[in-house]
């Protein structure tokens, strides 16, 4: 047997290595945990009552409707809870509320 590889050997190693890096470099990524915003201790009775009355919730089940794309929004850092206008404590990007209105453009 020779010690040499053939054209097809050598194409069929180089693609099942390039499968195995693909792979291995979405396995290896690091997830990260999704952002919760849901700490209100530091809100007093009447804050709480109105983040109630709102209904704000931390994921939005309404399509196209977050805080991110709302003018009450007020962004922090990336990948961080940030602060509305009307509702007071914790708000997330992804979050939704009564007070919605769509930013302009």
């Amino acid at each position: 047997m020779s010690d040499r590889l053939s054209r097809r050997n050598l194409l069929q190693q180089t693609a099942a290595m390039g499968a195995l890096a693909a792979f291995g470099a979405t396995a290896c990524k690091e997830k990260t945990p999704p952002l919760a915003c849901t700490d209100t201790s530091a809100l007093s009775p009447a804050d709480l009552q109105i983040r109630t009355v709102l209904a704000y919730v931390d994921t939005s089940m309404e399509p196209g409707k977050t805080c991110s794309g709302c003018q009450q929004f007020l962004p922090a850092a990336p990948n961080a809870c940030g602060a509305c206008k009307v509702v007071k404590g914790p708000i997330n990007p992804g979050g939704n509320c009564k007070s919605f209105v769509a930013k302009t453009t």
